[in-house]
């Protein structure tokens, strides 16, 4: 057989060693390798309505940049219509058949949402629970106090929670705690609702209050 016959992967190089050729492998017959698939990122996702070469139909319902409604055109001479007005072409209705788009100014349409969204969150409030604390024999000058209080946190749309703490031989009147409870429903009633009734914990009787 001649060298040119022999398979690549037959052709082993051999050495002399101590009087005796030795054959050495060029390779680990167990190594394997692995073949690694390029890293393929998801596609970005667009926030808004489809406008201009992503608007992908055939034909739309067009209204132009004046109001005017032009009727059902070609998707191209839609485009053609807004390139010729500097403007771009906005799908408004993408849900209609066939979907109505308008020739529109595309950033001040994105930056009037960012605004109204900015505007909404401003004026959206989170609502806390503020905790007002009387005792059970409290005077009527600390009530009133108290009162005022809760008078303003109503308006200001916070929920309040009542607490009476009970001391010592208090324990043994709980009905006061519960008469000054009730009182305070009494008087707040047009301007609030009861969202967690009277309740006995420990030594304390709470219940909360929220503006209706």
């Amino acid at each position: 057989m001649r060298v040119n016959d022999i398979p690549p992967h037959r052709l082993v190089p051999r050495v002399w060693y101590g009087g005796k050729p030795i054959s050495i492998c060029p390779f680990n017959s167990q190594e394997s390798t692995t073949i690694r698939r390029p890293f393929k990122a998801a596609p970005a996702t667009k926030d808004g309505p489809r406008s201009n070469r992503d608007i992908r139909v055939p034909r739309v319902q067009l209204i132009d940049d004046t109001g005017a409604n032009r009727g059902n055109v070609s998707i191209q001479e839609a485009l053609e219509i807004a390139e010729q007005a500097g403007l771009d072409l906005v799908e408004i209705s993408p849900n209609a058949e066939p979907p109505v788009c308008k020739i529109l100014d595309l950033g001040k349409l994105k930056y009037a949402s960012q605004k109204k969204a900015a505007e909404a969150r401003k004026n959206q409030k989170t609502i806390e629970i503020k905790e007002i604390k009387m005792r059970p024999n409290i005077d009527t000058h600390d009530y009133d106090v108290k009162m005022r209080a809760v008078h303003r946190f109503f308006e200001e749309g916070d929920k309040v929670k009542l607490t009476l703490r009970f001391r010592g031989r208090e324990m043994a009147h709980m009905e006061l705690g519960m008469a000054l409870l009730n009182r305070v429903k009494a008087e707040t009633e047009t301007i609030a609702k009861v969202e967690a009734e009277p309740k006995l914990e420990g030594r304390q009787m709470m219940m909360v209050l929220a503006p209706r």
